[in-house]
């Protein structure tokens, strides 16, 4: 059975593109229900005599065990990825996690936009046509069209975009590069910027940050915060709305529209998948 754990965290981390710390996780979790399954349940032999209350009984022990709910969780949704992976590749006839529930976890649901005011925060800066205005729009549509972290768009580079492809090459958190797609509106805006608003921003023609302050330099986090605190007080979204703020919105409307949980996690660089469900349980309120 521990060769198709092993096979399943081959494919996250060579096919799915998951970073160390995200394999690592699923590693360890699954290889704790392993343990249980060999100590509790001796006589199961292959993946596919695990049933629903084989799991259940798990999730039992776990909540036994001094485990927060959180931690229970994303243990499950390591389990239920796992199962869905063998599912999918026809190694299991059935795959038993389909209704087992997850541990409610009490958390405070991130604050997200409406689509329509997402479009009156990113069209704030079309009122006019300067260098900074263009380089505004062209961060805005970015943010919302990737989800990307705030270090990790002041962070990129120009030589981390395709605009032929239509994606960009993204450092996460631990070092491992995500490719990001983008759609052809956030193109043509990044285009707009990089034709007309950079060239005029720039002041040293070895600098190669895509994002530029009115000094030439790469734009701050600190920067890109007034910069989305000046819009959403111009498009009269409240004082609340931060760069983390279309993150969120991202990967709500994302699951909104139908995306898969997994692919969401790995556009976002969640380590853990645990941290992306939050995204679903908005997607329900807001049904």
């Amino acid at each position: 059975m521990k060769d198709k754990v092993l096979a399943f965290l081959d494919h996250l981390k060579n096919e799915s593109e998951y970073s160390d710390n995200t394999t690592a996780a699923y590693k360890n979790d699954l290889n704790q229900f392993l343990r249980f399954l060999e100590t509790e349940h001796p006589r199961l032999e292959h993946w596919s005599q695990v049933e629903q209350a084989t799991i259940e009984d798990y999730v039992r022990y776990m909540r036994e065990q001094p485990y927060a709910s959180s931690s229970v969780a994303r243990k499950v949704a390591a389990i239920k990825s796992f199962f869905h992976h063998l599912h999918e590749k026809s190694l299991i006839a059935e795959d038993p996690t389909g209704e087992v529930d997850s541990p409610k976890v009490k958390k405070r649901l991130p604050t997200t936009l409406a689509e329509e005011d997402v479009a009156r925060l990113l069209t704030a800066p079309a009122a006019q046509k300067t260098p900074k205005n263009l380089r505004d729009m062209a961060l805005l549509y970015l943010l919302y069209a990737t989800g990307m972290r705030v270090t990790e768009v002041v962070s990129l580079q120009l030589s981390d975009l395709d605009l032929a492809r239509n994606e960009l090459y993204c450092p996460g958190k631990d070092g491992q590069v995500r490719t990001l797609p983008f759609d052809e509106e956030t193109e043509t805006v990044l285009e707009e910027y990089l034709e007309h608003g950079r060239p005029h921003l720039v002041k040293n023609e070895e600098e190669t940050a895509l994002f530029l302050n009115h000094r030439g330099h790469q734009l701050t986090r600190q920067g890109l915060w007034l910069i989305i605190k000046a819009y959403a007080s111009q498009a009269n979204l409240g004082g609340d709305v931060t760069p983390h703020t279309l993150r969120h919105s991202f990967a709500a409307h994302k699951l909104e529209s139908g995306a898969d949980l997994q692919r969401v996690q790995q556009l976002l660089g969640h380590a853990n998948i645990s941290t992306t469900q939050v995204y679903a349980q908005v997607a329900e309120e807001e049904e």
